[in-house]
């Protein structure tokens, strides 16, 4: 399967993230294929005050004019949980980042969010963090979830990489992935089954590196980090290199001949002493089985979809 390096279309999108150097990667792919109306930033693969600061750091990097708002710190329930074991205690560890130099827009990422959802039809809401900031927003104002046209998320899967069952961005605030979840909009689901299939090889690395200049030696420097404490933190040979899980909720809607798909019922365990944070996929044939609610990713064309990401980090490369 090929791919256009052009989109077929540009969906409206917000982005939701807390990067992060797969959120890094999709910030990147969402600036070159989507209308962007907005990025807000949430506590996840580090605390707020990182992620909102690498995100100003992409802007400026990418030369957007695009409003940054953060959002929430902490899940809806219990202390916030990062992962620094990944990304390193800035977010965005291994490579040499230039200080922003553009100030954030604001700190109300969810009225941002309700906002956005007002004044723009057909808007996606892209998140690929925790989902606290989607899921205030939805309590905020009931109207979200049906105004919007979807969300295209990262997150969840058939596995975990924070439990034996619980993905990380699911795992972090279970309480908000189940507002979500049962939100009633339409969901297109990314999770780690689709995600490890789309790795920061070696090969894939220097393709960027090639490329030239800050922001593409800076991604790549980004991904061998990010990579060599993927490969640190699995059984030899399992992978290789870093899933970039994150750009795969943008090309999904950019893209979506690129993927395979299965609508299913999907709800988050909330309660469970070893399944807490678990996303439960309706598998079963049964007749008498829930409507489906998710459209959840199988596969992805990885070889297509790195081609996208290197002409997005090449169409931001003077």
């Amino acid at each position: 399967m090929s791919a256009s390096t052009h989109p077929p279309s540009r969906p409206r999108v917000l982005l939701d993230c807390d990067p992060g150097h797969d959120d890094a990667i999709a910030i990147v792919v969402a600036a070159r294929n989507t209308d962007l109306v907005g990025i807000t930033t949430v506590a996840g693969n580090a605390p707020l005050t990182s992620t909102t600061h690498n995100a100003l750091v992409m802007r400026d990097l990418l030369g957007i004019d695009v409003e940054v708002h953060s959002g929430s710190s902490r899940p809806l329930v219990g202390k916030p949980k990062h992962a620094g074991h990944v990304h390193g205690e800035s977010g965005l560890d291994g490579a040499d980042l230039p200080e922003p130099t553009t100030p954030l827009d604001g700190t109300d990422a969810v009225q941002f969010i309700v906002d956005a959802c007002h004044q723009h039809d057909k808007l996606w809401l892209v998140p690929v963090g925790p989902l606290t900031n989607i899921a205030l927003a939805m309590q905020k104002d009931s109207a979200v979830a049906q105004r919007i046209a979807g969300i295209s998320l990262m997150g969840g899967g058939s596995f975990g990489n924070r439990s034996a069952v619980g993905e990380f961005n699911i795992w972090a605030d279970p309480e908000a992935a189940q507002i979500v979840f049962s939100s009633g909009a339409p969901i297109i689901m990314a999770g780690l089954d689709v995600t490890h299939q789309f790795q920061a090889t070696p090969a894939r690395i220097e393709r960027l590196r090639a490329i030239g200049g800050t922001l593409a030696i800076s991604l790549a420097d980004l991904l061998v980090f990010f990579s060599m404490m993927y490969q640190r933190n699995h059984d030899e040979g399992h992978l290789q290199g870093g899933a970039m899980h994150d750009p795969l909720a943008v090309l999904a809607l950019t893209h979506p001949a690129l993927f395979e798909r299965t609508n299913r019922h999907v709800v988050v365990e909330t309660q469970g002493e070893y399944t807490r944070g678990m996303t439960v996929i309706d598998e079963r044939r049964l007749i008498e089985r829930k409507a489906s609610n998710v459209a959840v990713l199988t596969y992805v064309d990885a070889e297509a979809a790195f081609d996208l990401v290197t002409a997005a980090v090449a169409h931001f490369t003077p």
